[in-house]
């Protein structure tokens, strides 16, 4: 995929002087007194804004926070905490800005921090006279929110649009090195884990790796679904059965292309959803009609961490099991730390197996770490994401 990279324009000395608007991703966490509890969007969007102002441009940057009612400002959505934590971060003052749609004063060397983007009216539907207000504010747009990737916003899609140069920030031009590595052009095998508690809200995604991947490993209550397919009990577990048909019919598409999803030999099983139930290992075939399947079991966890040993890439999405509970966590430790030892390239997206990832602190071990969410899941499903779309053709 074909982008301008912002990191590029820098190098050919394109900035200084420029007035450059940065589309960052700032929805960060807070507590009710509005204090920040987890910081990590604001540091991974500190060297975009660094190269730019390093380069001697006038920046201006802003991000969504929540989801605020466009056209009513609440102080619950004022990114002012967020301004006072990147001034921290940079080392230099970060002057909150609102009202700035109809214009912004900046001088090059400085940087400003433009209020909630979602409380312009239009942001959301992406208005054109929006978006050609918003790109009017600048010479130089960069993109670098892959969290908001799969939304055709105005502060994201209609500023690409009009802006004089629309480019990929660093952040956005990682996630797509990344994924094209991932799936564009993986090295083989190609094993892809998809858990979650419904096949319903992950099956376009099976649909699409079925498609391509060479092992599709399922996880959590998407499991199950498999299990019964595979005519095999589950007792009380967590489960779609009206989606059996489509479990069925991934399993075919994998099988007709020589692939596999491997089915569990082996379970852990509680009889209540509960952190302190009994754990309980059996094979798959001696789940009890009261049993509650909480996780892959030890045989199982075995042959996946083979499998992931001899992966080419790997793309994780989901936990194996309930691994918030320590009894029905080991299933997704072993496979977590089975793609850590993995001499494949593996990126891992989706806020559980960020979650997992922490936990296990594997997370210099993991090829890539996507922060996208949605976007990331969009990805998965084959869907060409509206940023990459109209960044590559402003690029064309």
């Amino acid at each position: 995929m074909k982008v301008l990279r912002f990191e590029d324009l820098v190098r050919e000395g394109r900035i200084a002087g420029k007035r450059v608007f940065i589309r960052a991703d700032l929805n960060v966490p807070q507590d009710d007194a509005g204090h920040i509890t987890e910081d990590t969007r604001i540091r991974a969007s500190v060297p975009c804004i660094r190269l730019a102002l390093d380069a001697g441009a006038a920046v201006m940057v802003t991000s969504h926070l929540g989801r605020p009612t466009e056209g009513e400002f609440k102080p619950a959505d004022s990114l002012a905490p967020v301004a006072k934590r990147l001034a921290e971060l940079l080392g230099r003052p970060v002057e909150l800005r609102s009202n700035w749609v109809g214009g912004v004063q900046v001088a090059p060397g400085q940087v400003v921090l433009l209020e909630n983007c979602r409380l312009n009216k239009g942001e959301k539907k992406n208005d054109e006279a929006l978006a050609r207000k918003l790109a009017a504010l600048c010479d130089v747009f960069v993109h670098d929110a892959f969290g908001t990737a799969h939304r055709a916003e105005a502060s994201t899609y209609g500023i690409a649009a009009f802006a004089p140069v629309a480019c990929a920030g660093p952040l956005l031009a990682a996630e797509i090195d990344a994924i094209n590595t991932a799936l564009a052009k993986p090295k083989r095998p190609l094993v892809a884990i998809v858990a979650g508690s419904k096949v319903s809200t992950k099956l376009s995604i099976l649909e699409a790796l079925a498609k391509n991947v060479d092992q599709l490993i399922v996880g959590g209550g998407i499991a199950n679904t498999f299990m019964l397919a595979a005519g095999l009990p589950i007792g009380k577990s967590l489960a779609e059965p009206d989606l059996v048909p489509a479990a069925k019919a991934v399993i075919a598409a994998m099988q007709a292309r020589g692939a596999a999803v491997p089915i569990p030999v082996d379970v852990v099983t509680g009889k209540r959803f509960a952190a302190d139930a009994e754990a309980t290992v059996k094979p798959a075939a001696e789940v009890a009609a009261d049993d509650l399947i909480l996780d892959i079991g030890p045989q199982t966890a075995a042959q996946l961490a083979a499998q992931l040993k001899a992966a080419g890439t790997i793309v994780w999405n989901g936990p194996m099991g309930v691994f918030e509970f320590e009894a029905f966590s080991h299933g997704t430790e072993v496979v977590a730390r089975a793609i850590a030892a993995s001499s494949a390239f593996s990126i891992a997206g989706g806020g559980d197996t960020l979650a997992a990832i922490a936990k296990y602190g594997i997370e210099k071990d993991v090829g890539y770490i996507s922060t996208g969410g949605g976007a990331f899941l969009e990805v998965l499903e084959g869907k060409t994401l509206p940023a990459f779309e109209i960044l590559g053709r402003r690029a064309a």
